[in-house]
Parts: C-alpha cells; sequence; structure tokens
C-alpha cells in the first residue's frame, strides 16, 4: 500500500507552492519556490498516472459481472495490474527523503594520491571520464583550477560541472579511486597500484550560504608556471582563506584578478556549504570521512583494474568486465545507477523498518 497521507501532503505541497508563485515574490523567493516546483512535479505527474490506471482496474472489475465484458475485463487486467505495481514502486521511491541539492551542478575535485607520476596520470584519465560522462549528459564542464603532473595528468584539478541534476548523479563519486596497472614507463612489465582522491560538492549558491565578508583574508600574488612577462609582472593570483573555518582556496588559472576571485568564491562558498552540512548532518559526514580518506593504498571505494579489464566498486560488491567503456565515460552510468538504486534500496528498507 502507498502512504496516503504522504501523498496528499505532496499533492497539497505542490499546489500550494503553484498558488505562490503566481503572487509577487523577491527573486530569491521565486529562484526557491521554482526548484521546488520542478522537484515535486515528476512526483505529482506518477501519482496522476497511478490513480488513472487504478480507476482503469476499478472500472474492470465492475465488468467482471458482466457476462459479455468478463473475457476482455480479465484479458486487460494483467497488464494494468503491472503498469500499477511499476507507478507504485516509482512513487514509493519519490517520496523518499531527498537531498536538497541534487538537482544542482557540481564541483568537481580530483587530486593524485599514492604512486607518484602514475597517480598523476590516474588523475587526469578519472578528470577525463567525467568530462565524457558530463558531456554525453549535456552537461558543460569548465576547469577552474589545476596542476599538472610532471609525467602528464594533474597533481590536482578543480571543474565546475554545470547541469540539472549534476550532483544526484555524481555525488556519489566521492572517495579513492584506485588503478592496477602496467604503466607505460615500466620497462619490467610490473603491474602498479596508484591512487587518485575524488570530491564533488554541490554547487551552493548566495541564498544558500552567506559569507561574511569581514571573515575572508584575500591576497593577491603573482600567479606561477609558464606565462612570460605577464607572471612576472601581474598580480592576477588570488589566495582566499575564510578565517573562522580556516578553509583556504588559491585560484590562478585567469589572467584577470576579478574572475579568480568570483572562481575563488565559487568553490569557497561549495566547501563552506559542505562544512556547513557535516556539522548539521552527523550521518553525511560520517559517510564523507569514510568516503574521501587520505589517497592511501588501503582506502578505496572502486578499483579499475586493466590488466582483467575490470571495474569493482566495493561498496556495493559490484564487478564490471567493461573497464575500457567506463573509463571512456561512455559505460559510467552502469555503475552510478547501481549505486542510485542501492541507495533507494536502503532508503526503503529504512521507511517500511519504521
Amino acid at each position: 500500500m502507498l502512504p496516503v497521507q504522504k501523498i496528499d501532503a505532496l499533492l497539497a505541497r505542490h499546489d500550494a507552492v503553484e498558488a505562490e508563485l503566481s503572487q509577487q515574490l523577491s527573486s530569491e523567493q521565486f529562484v526557491k519556490l521554482s526548484r521546488e516546483l520542478a522537484e515535486l512535479s515528476p512526483a505529482v505527474e506518477e501519482i496522476k498516472a497511478w490513480r488513472n490506471v487504478q480507476a482503469e482496474i476499478d472500472g474492470l472489475h465492475e465488468m467482471l459481472n458482466d457476462p459479455e465484458m468478463r473475457d476482455m475485463a480479465q484479458a486487460e487486467l494483467p497488464a494494468l495490474n503491472e503498469k500499477r505495481d511499476a507507478l507504485e514502486e516509482r512513487i514509493r521511491v519519490a517520496l523518499l527523503p531527498k537531498d536538497a541539492m541534487d538537482e544542482r551542478s557540481a564541483i568537481l575535485e580530483i587530486r593524485a594520491g599514492a604512486g607518484g607520476d602514475e597517480a598523476s596520470i590516474f588523475a587526469g584519465d578519472l578528470f577525463r571520464m567525467y568530462e565524457r560522462y558530463a558531456a554525453l549528459h549535456g552537461w558543460k564542464t569548465e576547469v577552474i583550477s589545476q596542476s599538472e603532473g610532471t609525467m602528464g595528468g594533474y597533481k590536482e584539478i578543480i571543474a565546475e560541472i554545470h547541469g540539472r541534476g549534476v550532483f544526484a548523479k555524481l555525488k556519489f563519486e566521492s572517495g579513492v579511486h584506485r588503478v592496477q596497472r602496467v604503466p607505460a614507463t615500466e620497462a619490467q612489465g610490473r603491474i602498479h597500484t596508484s591512487t587518485a582522491t575524488v570530491a564533488v560538492l554541490p554547487e551552493a549558491e548566495d541564498v544558500d550560504i552567506d559569507i561574511n565578508e569581514n571573515d575572508l583574508r584575500i591576497e593577491t600574488m603573482r600567479a606561477g608556471g609558464a606565462g612570460g612577462q605577464h607572471v612576472n609582472k601581474t598580480e592576477s593570483a588570488i589566495r582566499m582563506v575564510h578565517i573562522p573555518t580556516g578553509i583556504e582556496v588559491k585560484m590562478q588559472e585567469d589572467r584577470s584578478q576579478h574572475r579568480n576571485r568570483a572562481k575563488a568564491m565559487a568553490v569557497l562558498r561549495a566547501r563552506l556549504y559542505e562544512h556547513e552540512q557535516r556539522k548539521l548532518d552527523a550521518a553525511r559526514a560520517a559517510e564523507r570521512k569514510g568516503q574521501v580518506g587520505t589517497g592511501d593504498r588501503s582506502e578505496r571505494i572502486r578499483t579499475y583494474n586493466f590488466p582483467q579489464g575490470r571495474v569493482s566498486d566495493h561498496r556495493i560488491n559490484l564487478t564490471l568486465y567493461n573497464l575500457p567503456k567506463v573509463i571512456e565515460g561512455e559505460a559510467l552510468d552502469d555503475v552510478i545507477n547501481a549505486l542510485v538504486t542501492d541507495h533507494q534500496a536502503s532508503l526503503l528498507a529504512a521507511e517500511n523498518a519504521s
């Protein structure tokens, strides 16, 4: 049985939000309510479809009493019952508690872990995997900070991935990723193990977190690395420190100090939002701490084994033998969808237990 009270409450809230949006609102209120309506609407459509199917089933049950219509009703009932059951399952999932940031864009941070140059190369492989995955979903990827490895790849790379529902898809990617393969520089053909850490943060906005300018220490400096005379003469790089938390962001990718400051603020806002969520939600804090780890080889959420062509996600005991397509981003949904389904199953089990 579906939770009728929850359904009625959801429909009432949907009607109330629609009514509020027809009123004169501030821009902040309009953004907030529009976002809520977009989140509620899919569930409302499922509920309407379920009610229509249930009405058809009730009509067929009445027809069973009519000898002339009984055969037709019996023939149509199985398909409608199956459709109703599928709709009920989708509604149960839709009624599960939502992460308020699921529909947001995200900030992706990848850092080389254990393994030296090979770890940097692997960090580059992971970034390209997510970049291609984003493109396949119609999302836009914008690099906002990078530190290249000496043999290729990245010691660290930070990017914004813009699109609807990015965080919902990528949030389970946070953690230590491990690669097992023979590096191109390995003469003896030995398999090396390296790691990279991935952090996915929801893109926070002014309405989500208020940053007091007095809490910031902002320093300008000359950008490092290649760049000729511009590097030597222009202080375009930004170092931003949030004094109360000690969270620090450095940004030097752009020649414009103004744009570097804006990018640094976007990353800082996302990190502060995550910091606040960790304080407010102890369960999420424990999960994130367990996922991200330190980059040590013994800590991992997923292993990419190239000699065996295998990808294993250790959190749900999932093993796939399509590594080339996963690392190209084409089959990453096979892993992500399994993680989302497992998460939903856990939430449903908890709901049923309560």
